[in-house]
């Protein structure tokens, strides 16, 4: 409660110093309200993709029917390079094939790396 109203109408003649008014909004952001609930709870963790956002390129090329050819065009990277990303990809989510990554990523488009 005391973090939610530090300094909110005038920040520039708050006397709380930056740094307690800057921790005041990320416990602001942290926490939400649920309708229903006895009080703030902690908001959903945001879920991180297992692959980086190069891998996550690749995958998602991979749902269009791409050969490693194709993606390499596209990414302006070489059909090795593609490789082992794909190569990657796979050990990172115990996968055996392009089919088993391209559901993965047709069901997982939009998540952060």
């Amino acid at each position: 409660a005391i973090a939610r109203n530090v300094c909110t109408i005038a920040p520039s003649t708050c006397p709380v110093s930056t740094e307690t008014r800057a921790m005041a909004m990320v416990l602001n952001l942290a926490m939400i309200e649920r309708p229903g609930a006895s009080g703030p709870v902690a908001a959903e963790p945001v879920r991180r993709s297992p692959l980086t956002a190069r891998e996550q390129e690749v995958a998602a090329l991979l749902t269009r029917g791409l050969s490693n050819r194709g993606i390499a065009a596209e990414l302006v990277i070489s059909p090795a390079t593609v490789a082992r990303h794909i190569a990657n990809i796979m050990e990172k989510l115990g996968y055996t094939s392009r089919a088993q990554i391209a559901v993965w990523a047709a069901e997982h488009s939009g998540t952060s790396a």
